[in-house]
């Protein structure tokens, strides 16, 4: 604790967004890093405290303290070490990240907690600007080969973990680019992709072998993985969109999220969308629904590229501006929060279900909805009441489902291998990250289910870590330190 006092002579700092009538024109990160000299007088203000809870909220384990100390006293090489020793990919998490450790910070309870994620972003951003961040290929070779399906930030995670224990891991993507939702699911504005790249690339020169393009349980099988792997880690994420049963889904302009994103992404990266496939917002009145972070990534989208109007729906209540008291530190706040995206335009409308869609020759022109309110029942469960009389239409040309994830695709490769899956659709997994078939491992949204990135990676790390002592009896691989 390099200054006792800091907390109370700094004041909190995070970086600003741009104008926004500045970013809207373009698909650059929206936020301003801080300067080297602000990030370090922000590590003066933590307290380095005796039974720090930052830990606690951060699905990593983070050595949180240890590093905001070491920004401060600018002694930056010791300080990605300590970040290294939990986080593969601090720059992801930094840029992605919600980071449950900010609100779990002790001065949180009547203070601006410490700003953790601007500290851990410059660690990472300095280390790659000085060229301290070098591919780390392992000295022997285990001969142990091993499958990853899935090239997101778990399958990532995992294969460099496993890579670096002497293992050959061959990562397996159905898309044409690594990465997965990291490439394709985030657009530019909040992770740019450079950023991906040069990880893959890292992981490349360590020895990873990188197969995109190749469809685990199309082009090739489970049978034929089984055959030529000892190992396979199922890290494929949670693809199965929620879908909206209602009358007029059918029509056309109605699509979910993760068809409209990708398509945006592939444009940043310089590839053209065919006319018969391409989705876009230009000129038209845009209906999000659903009000997560998911939902934020199409408000966002669809301002860049030129809605004539965009309307989120939410069918939960309104959140508080401030903590509730059945929701107390250091617990993950429950309160309204306001992205970048949302700043940059359109209309947020709460305790709305949508009851069906009407059109004109086949294409979506109208959302019909209403207005709920949420009661307990007899046995204390929240149910949604529709309020006669609170009827409305909503004129739209593109509808955007963004409404969570179902858990993984269930046919194909899950099918195939024979995985069990547990009561919410996930596979299960038990406390070693194996499947219900020796030898099939799973992590991140595979068997977590739609989560953050920071738990995906987690979860890649104790993947590997449960990999390697099946293979070899025992493991110097951490996880959660």
């Amino acid at each position: 604790m390099g200054d006792i006092n800091g907390f109370m002579k700094h004041r909190r700092a995070v970086p600003q967004g741009r104008p926004v009538n500045e970013r809207l024109k373009d698909y650059r990160e929206v936020f301003i890093p801080l300067p080297s000299e602000t990030v370090q007088v922000q590590g003066a203000r933590c307290m380095d405290c005796g039974v720090p809870t930052c830990h606690n909220g951060c699905p990593l384990g983070n050595l949180i303290p240890d590093w905001n100390d070491l920004a401060f006293r600018g002694q930056w090489q010791k300080a990605i070490d300590q970040l290294h020793r939990t986080n593969n990919f601090p720059e992801f998490t930094g840029h992605v990240c919600p980071a449950p450790c900010e609100p779990a910070c002790i001065e949180g309870i009547n203070l601006d907690p410490v700003s953790i994620k601007a500290i851990e972003l410059k660690i990472i951003e300095y280390a790659w600007e000085k060229g301290w961040i070098r591919p780390e290929p392992p000295k022997i070779r285990t001969g142990k080969k091993i499958a990853v399906i899935g090239s997101g930030p778990s399958g990532l995670a995992a294969a460099q973990q496993l890579n670096r224990a002497g293992h050959s891991v061959t990562v397996f993507e159905k898309d044409d680019r690594i990465g997965g939702l990291l490439t394709y699911g985030i657009p530019h504005f909040k992770l740019e992709k450079h950023l991906v790249k040069r990880r893959v690339a890292q992981m490349m020169q360590e020895g990873v072998i990188f197969r995109a393009g190749v469809h685990a349980g199309a082009a090739i099988t489970g049978e034929q993985l089984r055959r030529e792997f000892d190992v396979i880690v199922l890290a494929c994420g949670a693809q199965q969109p929620r879908d909206l049963p209602v009358e007029g889904r059918s029509l056309k302009g109605i699509h979910f999220a993760m068809e409209f994103l990708p398509q945006q992404n592939r444009r940043c990266e310089g590839d053209e969308v065919g006319p018969g496939i391409s989705i876009s917002a230009k000129d038209k009145n845009v209906v999000v629904i659903g009000g997560g972070d998911t939902g934020s990534d199409c408000v966002g989208t669809s301002l860049r590229q030129g809605a004539a109007s965009v309307v989120s729906l939410e069918v939960l209540p309104k959140p508080p501006v401030e903590r509730l008291p059945s929701n107390p530190w250091p617990q993950w706040p429950q309160i309204l929060r306001t992205s970048s995206s949302h700043e940059e335009g359109g209309e947020r409308r709460y305790g709305v279900l949508t009851k069906k869609f009407t059109g004109e020759s086949g294409e979506v022109r109208q959302l019909h909805g209403m207005q709920i309110k949420w009661e307990k029942d007899a046995s204390g469960r929240m149910k949604m009441v529709e309020l006669p009389g609170t009827e409305f239409v909503l004129q739209t040309e593109l509808v955007l489902l963004a409404m969570g994830f179902l858990g993984p695709v269930k046919t194909g490769l899950v099918e195939q291998l024979g995985v069990k899956l547990d009561a919410r659709g996930n596979i299960a997994a038990d406390a070693d990250k194996m499947t219900s078939v020796p030898g099939v491992f799973t992590a991140g949204d595979a068997t977590r289910g739609q989560s953050l990135v920071v738990w995906a990676i987690s979860e890649g790390r104790k993947a590997a870590q449960c990999v390697d002592r099946y293979l070899m009896s025992k493991t110097l691989l951490t996880s959660v330190l």
